[in-house]
C-alpha cells in the first residue's frame, strides 16, 4: 500500500467563518475561536493516522452488516389523515406546511 505523506493544513479563522457560513451558524467570537482550536486538533489527528503503517493490513472493500434482524412486513392499519394532523401546528391541502427554503 502507498502511503502519502501527512496532510498539512492549518484551520483559520476565515475556513470557520466560511464554514459556519455554509451551515448557516452564527458563531460567537469567543465560539469561533473555540471551533478553530477543535477543528484543527481533528485534522492533527487524521494527520497522525495518515503516519501508520498499513501495509500489513488487508484493504476493507465494504463495511456492511450481512444480515439485520428485521421484521417481516405486514400489513397494519396506519393513522387517519386527521389524526395524523391533529398535532400540527400547520396544516395545508391534507398536509404538514412547513416554512418555505428561501436562497439568499
Amino acid at each position: 500500500m502507498i502511503r502519502s505523506a501527512p496532510l498539512i493544513m492549518a484551520i483559520t479563522r476565515e475556513t470557520v467563518l466560511h464554514v459556519a457560513k455554509l451551515a448557516r451558524l452564527e458563531l460567537e467570537d469567543s465560539e469561533i475561536d473555540r471551533m478553530q482550536k477543535d477543528l484543527g486538533n481533528i485534522l492533527e489527528y487524521v494527520n497522525s493516522l495518515a503516519e501508520l503503517d498499513t501495509a500489513a493490513v488487508a484493504e476493507t472493500t465494504q463495511v456492511a452488516v450481512l444480515g439485520a434482524p428485521l421484521r417481516p412486513d405486514q400489513v397494519q392499519p396506519s393513522l387517519s389523515n386527521a389524526a395524523a394532523l391533529s398535532g400540527a401546528p400547520r396544516s395545508s391541502s391534507g398536509g404538514f406546511a412547513v416554512p418555505a427554503f428561501v436562497e439568499e
